[in-house]
């Protein structure tokens, strides 16, 4: 098969990696793709992903038998649609169907309306009402922007200032574009974190293994949000009766309501989940694999990607049985000094080529220039070490992340700390 693969991220690079290892690729072309992936597939770096017409035209011009569509933005923008519409087999929801990322205040209606548990929550398009509901609220609160902020547009609040500050901030400052101008208010969540990844086709649902993101950008979970800093699966805390819910009541739940609303589901659907003493409860849905699960989620993949993707596209997902590897996968992000604030780029990467055999880096944040990988992003790269237990996994990630090095680096050191003592 010609496959096209939208986007340039860490995410990608992964995707990138497991679609080669299939018999079935004929070719891969990568748009815009990033110079770490260039021994993967044939680059498109001049490709404006949301420019969904040019999008539409090189998957003419590659004749490809499937499109894969990375990043939410394009998803949202309804690039599924204008692919489909001509004649083009695309993994990733239609516009309306993203709408359960792009705005939170659907995902909030949705939930309500059939029954997926949830915190109770509020929107508002005016900053003063929503900073005189603050002050009047009897529960510490989380601050979101409605629309996508590239995972940034989340203020976990202690206290009231913390919670006047983000509204300001995301609706007056609009820090986070137009995405901040609408801001939903929402009760303070509090127990385990998971992501519950799942393939669906709209009919059928399989369900990928759960892992846990460290979103804060400081040891300890402190200091604010970030893209996402690392993750490791599985989490030894889930207990089986627990994700058994999570995969019924959430998220396969969530596809038949989406159908139900005539907004039917396909691609990966990805929602966050905080376990808490009342049970599992949505944080967010996501409409794509999130960035860096997927880093530690594909290595684990047995079955052939592309039949997978194949599948999902042309609703036959019921005929493809999904095998994973028991190991434990461990991702730490490497991140320019600044991040998630400004940063500067253009730093050169040195190290990559020392690693361990199986050892994978996917990169994220990174330019070539002259012949070398130089820094470009916030999040530059992420190195994924499996092992029998997470442990394990754990200590060979950051053994080999300590010959990585560029100016700036900084990274978090206690990646699946929290989950040492459980064996896989």
């Amino acid at each position: 098969m010609n496959i096209l693969l939208l986007g340039s991220g860490g995410r990608e690079h992964a995707i990138a990696w497991k679609l080669t290892q299939s018999p079935r690729l004929s070719k891969l072309w990568i748009a815009p793709g990033n110079p770490a992936m260039k021994d993967l597939g044939e680059l498109v770096p001049q490709v404006d992903l949301m420019d969904l017409d040019a999008v539409v035209s090189l998957a003419e011009r590659t004749v490809a038998d499937l499109v894969v569509v990375g990043p939410e933005d394009p998803l949202a923008a309804g690039i599924t649609d204008h692919l489909t519409t001509a004649g083009f087999a695309t993994f990733g929801p239609t516009r309306l169907a993203a709408e359960i990322e792009s705005s939170k205040d659907f995902a909030n209606t949705l939930m309500s309306d059939f029954g997926i548990a949830t915190s109770t929550s509020k929107s508002f398009d005016d900053p003063e009402e929503a900073k005189t509901f603050v002050r009047n609220c009897e529960y510490q609160v989380v601050i979101k922007a409605d629309g996508l902020a590239a995972g940034k547009g989340v203020t976990v609040c202690n206290n009231l200032e913390e919670a006047e500050t983000a509204i300001e901030l995301s609706m007056v400052d609009r820090a986070f574009g137009s995405a901040g101008a609408r801001v939903v208010v929402e009760e303070r969540l509090f127990g385990r974190e998971t992501s519950a990844h799942a393939f669906t086709d709209g009919i059928t649902t399989r369900h990928l293994p759960f892992s846990c993101d460290h979103k804060p950008v400081f040891d300890g979970n402190t200091g604010p949000n970030t893209g996402g800093m690392g993750v490791y699966s599985p989490p030894g805390w889930l207990d089986e009766d627990t994700a058994n819910r999570i995969q019924s009541e959430i998220t396969e739940r969530a596809v038949a309501a989406m159908a139900a609303v005539e907004r039917p589901y396909t691609g990966l659907l990805y929602p966050g989940i905080m376990v808490t003493d009342a049970g599992p409860k949505v944080i967010e849905f996501n409409c794509r694999f999130g960035d860096p699960e997927t880093e530690v989620l594909l290595p684990k993949l047995r079955t052939d990607l592309v039949d997978i993707f194949d599948a999902v596209a042309n609703k036959r997902l019921a005929d493809v049985d999904i095998e994973w590897d028991e190991t434990a996968t461990v991702g730490v992000i490497m991140a320019s000094g600044g991040y998630p604030g400004s940063y500067e780029i253009g730093k050169p990467i040195n190290g990559i080529k020392s690693l361990d055999q199986d050892v994978e880096v996917f990169v994220a944040g990174a330019q070539e220039r002259n012949g070398a990988l130089v820094t470009s992003g916030g999040r530059v790269l992420c190195v994924v070490a499996s092992g029998t237990t997470v442990d394990e996994a754990r200590n060979l990630a950051y053994q080999n992340i300590a010959r990585i090095s560029f100016d700036g680096a900084h990274y978090r050191t206690d990646i699946g700390k929290a989950d040492l003592g459980h064996g896989v």
